[in-house]
């Protein structure tokens, strides 16, 4: 209470939102503003949270998009729309939706989204919020703030299921394990380092599965992923879903009869697609330190010798010699496989590297190596082009704030890159030392030379005559980047490439966008020509 005479101090609906969110250690928030966003966004900076305003809302809302598996809360301030049906519509793709009734009920269902968001497998949140609440004002007594949310429990799987599925690993004759994203996630890399290095284990990492164990170790046979895939007569799948990156677990790409160990902390991923032969429900960290004590009192090991590292390792050294040689092909224009050659020879080992288009996110997986986990962000789950740059500016404010010496390299397609693109702007207005490569084929897919595009005009109009799959040729997004002040290159040769690359990382203050020119027909080999039914290699 108010000492008497004295009017009891009041706060807006805007300063209870950002005070409930700092109160939940939430560092960072995205968005787009407009009325009453503006207040909001303004009322965060004041609580000392730091607000990034995107260019896009495509870009802004997935910064840690909920189709990829990670914990993040979305708001709406909603002042026009029947608010029932847009907390109903967005409870279908989100963990938790919900609209506050007052103003002193957004504390309590904040705390619960940001609980929600973390706990089981993380994902989205929704919150709605009335437009009027912004800049409503309410006693500051009467508004009682929720203590963070504890850090989710760590769950372990029964050890019956354990004890079976160690059982089928040690009977296997052609095991595999392969290494998702969910155990990128749990922090699960000790753990699984330490089973694949003392049970010999072949693994397979998923795209932003790379990393958790190194892509160099010596029992990675991701350069033979489709006969390993193929072969495999158990399977024990780490946080990791079959879905169309894993071709749903289905025949031809599986054996019929292959036995499926899951591993998840989510029930309901549980049996998707395929039965799982053990279904271990828990912390991926735990649950691989389990299976790790069972199989050591077994005092199993994979023995090296064994006719399927034989047949992995040929496969595997096949594809790398036809990898090696269109990566040192010496005519020009360049192909995906030359551009990844020479840029891999100049990444750094702990940049973080983000990842989007079609051969180019997938090219890029097989010849760009990681080293450390939790270090690649791609199109994931649902391929989604326009994610890459919103992706890049996210992981450039961590580093920035926590290790400003690593780098963040964002290596885009040309289509996908014009999804998001005017987020250089974004990029250079909170000066994040980015570096954007755009892989140029002129198209989506495959594009035109210029001459073949001229002529191609002399028939008529171009939406007539050009090819759907065609991009304007030669087209200078670098000059995007130049417009807002960072450094743009255009570039043609592998010489071309390298200095423009070692400039880049060498500048840690301005970002970069170097536009790669490739040949428009450059494509992967042996491939079909849709690429979310593609393999690896």
């Amino acid at each position: 209470m108010a000492p008497a005479g004295q009017e009891e101090e009041c706060v807006s609906g805007a300063q209870v939102i950002a005070e409930a969110l700092k109160v939940q250690n939430i560092e960072y928030m995205f968005g787009i503003v407009g009325v009453p966003v503006i207040e909001v966004a303004v009322a965060a900076q004041a609580s000392g949270i730091k607000y990034i305003g995107m260019r896009n809302e495509q870009a802004a809302w997935r910064v840690p998009c909920s189709f990829w598996s990670w914990p993040h809360t979305c708001s709406r301030w909603n002042g026009k729309c029947k608010h029932e049906l847009l907390v109903e519509a967005c409870r279908l793709y989100s963990k938790f939706s919900a609209r506050p009734s007052s103003l002193e009920d957004i504390p309590a269902v904040i705390e619960k989204a940001v609980r929600n968001s973390i706990y089981g497998r993380p994902g989205a949140c929704y919150l709605d919020i009335p437009g009027d609440f912004v800049n409503m004002q309410v006693k500051k007594s009467s508004v009682k703030y929720i203590e963070c949310c504890s850090a989710p429990p760590i769950s372990m799987a029964e050890v019956a299921a354990v004890s079976r599925a160690a059982s089928f690993i040690a009977h296997s004759r052609k095991p595999l394990l392969i290494i998702g994203k969910g155990a990128a996630y749990a922090h699960a890399e000790n753990s699984i380092r330490k089973l694949v290095d003392q049970c010999g284990l072949p693994f397979l990492p998923t795209p932003m599965g790379k990393g958790v164990v190194p892509d160099n170790h010596p029992y990675c046979v991701a350069a033979a992923r489709s006969r390993a895939l193929q072969g495999a007569d158990v399977i024990i799948l780490l946080g990791a879903r079959l879905n169309w990156i894993l071709h749903f677990g289905l025949p031809p790409r599986f054996r019929s009869d292959v036995k499926i160990i899951q591993v998840d902390i989510c029930a309901e991923e549980l049996g998707n697609n395929v039965k799982p032969a053990a279904a271990l429900l828990g912390d991926v960290k735990a649950v691989t330190e389990q299976l790790f004590d069972q199989l050591n009192k077994m005092s199993w090991k994979y023995p090296s010798s064994a006719e399927w590292w034989k047949e992995l390792r040929a496969k595997m050294k096949s594809n790398e010699e036809a990898s090696k040689a269109l990566s040192l092909r010496k005519h020009l224009p360049m192909n995906y496989y030359q551009v990844f050659h020479h840029v891999r020879e100049l990444l750094p080992k702990d940049c973080i590297l983000v990842s989007e288009g079609a051969n180019t996110m997938d090219i890029g997986r097989t010849m760009l190596p990681n080293y450390h986990p939790r270090h690649r962000l791609d199109a994931g789950t649902f391929g989604t082009m326009g994610v890459g740059l919103g992706f890049a500016v996210a992981a450039a404010m961590v580093t920035k704030d926590r290790n400003p010496e690593q780098r963040v390299v964002c290596i885009e397609g040309d289509s996908a890159f014009g999804f998001s693109g005017m987020e250089v702007e974004t990029i250079c207005r909170y000066h994040l030392p980015i570096v954007i490569i755009v892989v140029n084929n002129n198209g989506i897919y495959s594009g035109l030379d210029q001459d073949t595009w001229k002529e191609i005009l002399k028939l008529g109009e171009p939406f007539v005559c050009i090819p759907p799959v065609s991009l304007l040729p030669n087209a200078h997004y670098e000059q995007i980047m130049s417009a807002f002040g960072g450094k743009g290159y255009f570039v043609q040769t592998p010489e071309e490439l390298q200095a423009a690359l070692k400039t880049s990382l060498a500048g840690k203050d301005v970002p970069s966008l170097i536009n790669v020119m490739i040949d428009p027909q450059s494509d992967r080999k042996q491939q079909d020509f849709h690429w979310l039914t593609r393999s690896n290699m």
